[in-house]
This record gives structure tokens, sequence and C-alpha cells, in this order.
């Protein structure tokens, strides 16, 4: 009888152990101890200057901005910024994707100058000088991450050129197909349509009327 009660209570143990072994292999099947799934398309291998990575995203839906630069009367210039598909993130903004949404990054000639929450920024006279420059804008995800569709950059870029009678576009520029361009006194307009080089010429361009 000894016997018999010991083998039973064995087997009980056994059952016991048994049970628990599969509930933790359920759990884990179940992905309960995985990481969330990327919250905005995927991360490519292509990197910006500083080592970015792209994420890329649909064409469908899939954020686009334009550039548009003025002279002021003061020597310098004003950039604006139009957008589609795309929010600007307020400063302190968790660091993950979201879907539409970021910040932008302004280069001049390659060097980033500032990173802009905004769809407008004064660019000094002194970063612009005598000579023909390139003012890109491009968008990133809250994360750092560059936003991108078809492996290239969602950014524009608009063409100026500073000479001594003040400042202009370069000869022969026109502007991207779609761009909205403003011709003050004194000076002429650089714009760069939706999407810009790194997305094609005037790409789901909104009939030249952009809403950021």
């Amino acid at each position: 009888m000894t016997w018999t009660r010991s083998l039973i209570a064995a087997l009980a143990v056994c059952v016991v152990l048994v049970t628990g072994s599969a509930g933790c292999v359920s759990r884990t099947a179940q992905g309960e101890d995985e990481g969330p799934p990327s919250p905005a398309g995927r991360l490519l291998d292509e990197r910006d200057q500083e080592g970015r990575p792209y994420r890329e995203v649909d064409d469908e839906g899939a954020p686009e901005v334009g550039v548009e630069v003025v002279p002021d009367a003061e020597g310098g210039w004003d950039v604006r910024l139009r957008v589609r598909n795309f929010r600007f993130s307020p400063d302190g903004a968790a660091e993950r994707a979201v879907p539409g949404r970021g910040l932008a990054h302004l280069e001049v000639d390659g060097r980033r100058v500032a990173r802009l929450r905004t769809p407008e920024y004064h660019l000094a006279g002194s970063l612009v000088p005598r000579g023909t420059h390139q003012v890109t804008v491009r968008l990133y995800a809250d994360d750092g991450s560059v936003w991108a569709v078809d492996g290239e950059p969602v950014e524009s870029t608009a063409d100026i050129t500073v000479s001594d009678d003040g400042p202009g576009t370069e000869p022969g520029a026109e502007p991207i197909a779609g761009a909205a361009v403003a011709e003050p006194a004194g000076g002429a307009a650089a714009a760069g349509g939706p999407g810009g080089r790194g997305r094609g010429p005037g790409r789901g361009s909104p009939d030249g009327a952009w809403r950021a």
C-alpha cells in the first residue's frame, strides 16, 4: 500500500510539472514575451550622411514635401515647407516612428543647419554666401529614421544663387512642377515641388495647393 501511494504521488508531481511547462510554452507562442512590431514601415540598409537609417513606407499615402525659398529685404531667405500626408511633431515628442509624423531637417549644400518642427524658417544670409547653393528639406520620423519611398528619401531641393546684385534664382533654373512660387520685389523665389530630387519632379502634386 505504501509503495502504491508513493507511485501515485510521484505521478501527480510529474503531471503538475508537465502542465506548468506546457503553460509557459503556450505564453511564449502567443508572443507575450516578444517586443511590439515596427510602428511604421521597415528599416532599410541605406542611411543618410549622419548614419540614420531609411524607413521605407508604401507609396500610397506616403509623406511628401515641397520647399520654397524666397529672399527677404534684409539679405536673408525665408524658407517655406509644403507637406502632404505629414504632420510636424511638437518638441519633446516620444522617440518612436508614427506614420505621417515627425520633423524636417534643413540642409544647405549638404550641411544640416536646422531641425524644423514648423513649416517656416528664416535662413540667415551668412549661411549662403555668393554663389549657387542647394537648399534641401528631408522628412524624418521622431525616432530619427528617414521617411523613404522606393528606397529614396522623402525630400525636396531648391537651387538659389547669390551674386553681387543680391539673391536670386540660378540662371535657367525653373521650379519643379506643382511648386507655388512668389515673386517678391527685387528678387526671385526658388522652389522644389513635393518629393523633389528624392521622389521625382512634381510627384503627387495636389494641383499646386499644398497644406501643412
